[in-house]
């Protein structure tokens, strides 16, 4: 694997890292069809224990395999596969070495009732990730929830110890919970603050949704609006998410969100790459079309992020 200048650029913003950290980041930016670009197309399945089995993969009955998961990424040429402990369990050995893994460790269930105080149970380990030849670890914190410093007192500890062992570390940072409104949850001041938050945390990839124009926070409002931050499209709202993870010395990249029709997805990677993000991670837009459709899409999102549509 010979490392690029744009490679070499982002890992040079990781001034903490050993070398085993840096060597897993590289592993991720340079696999598959976009590797070297400094962009990034990420699978995560995490949906099966999030939402339920029959909402999550009904609507394509192969994704009930883990290994369909597996077989998707690998033969659309995706950076990495995120997944929870027992799905990369499912397919560890028969694909070992042919794609980088992000071993989600914590993980929710919508059987909970928890509202203001959202949270995730620690369900795996840096043990298991180093196991399961994972490149890095995944964890998924609530900011605005009030049980928000639980879970960045959590990821804090592992974060040491990913490090320690040579692992990367992603942030799924989705403000949820507390006083937050519905609509706050993708408000850009709430999304630039998660990116903040993650970034503090030290983060080295940080996942947020896609921000919209709301402004949740009255303090942070006037900031907006006697500053004149421009949110006036997807694209400059991207870029200011972006700006806020340390100036863009962080990887940041955007969910793909609930199921939307084709047009919806290209249109939201293509205000990610105007935005000067490093890309998408997209999950249930992905493994919830047949095969075929995925491939399609899948390879025409990596054209918009490779700049060539």
């Amino acid at each position: 694997m010979k490392i690029n200048g744009q490679v070499q650029k982002i890992l040079s913003h990781y001034e903490s890292d050993n070398p085993g950290t840096k060597a897993n980041l590289a592993r991720i930016l340079m696999h598959g069809k976009l590797g070297g670009t400094g962009k990034l197309l990420i699978l995560p399945v995490d949906q099966g224990n999030e939402h339920g089995p029959a909402r999550s993969f009904a609507p394509n009955p192969p994704a009930y395999d883990p290994h369909y998961h597996f077989q998707l990424a690998i033969e659309a040429g995706l950076s990495a596969y995120a997944a929870p402990l027992g799905f990369i369990e499912s397919g560890a050995s028969t694909y070992a070495g042919q794609i980088p893994l992000i071993l989600k460790v914590n993980s929710a269930n919508s059987l909970s009732r928890a509202k203001e105080a959202a949270s995730q149970a620690v369900t795996a380990s840096v043990k298991d990730a180093l196991r399961l030849g994972a490149s890095a670890i995944g964890f998924t914190i609530y900011p605005g929830s009030d049980a928000a410093y639980d879970q960045m007192r959590d990821i804090a500890e592992m974060a040491r110890e990913a490090k320690a062992h040579g692992l990367a570390v992603v942030i799924w940072s989705y403000p949820r919970g507390g006083a937050l409104s519905r609509e706050g949850e993708t408000a850009i001041d709430i999304c630039a603050y998660a990116a903040q938050i993650a970034a503090q945390l030290g983060a080295h990839i940080i996942k947020v949704k896609p921000p919209s124009a709301h402004l949740e926070l009255a303090a942070a409002k006037k900031v907006y609006e006697d500053r004149g931050i421009d949110i006036s499209t997807p694209a400059a709202r991207i870029r200011h998410v972006v700006q806020s993870a340390f100036n863009g010395k962080r990887i940041v990249v955007f969910s793909g969100g609930e199921a939307k029709d084709l047009d919806g997805v290209l249109g939201e990677v293509r205000a990610v790459y105007q935005g000067g993000a490093n890309g998408s991670i997209i999950g249930r837009n992905s493994f919830q079309r047949s095969k075929p459709e995925a491939l399609d899409m899948l390879g025409r999102i990596i054209k918009i992020l490779q700049g060539k549509d």
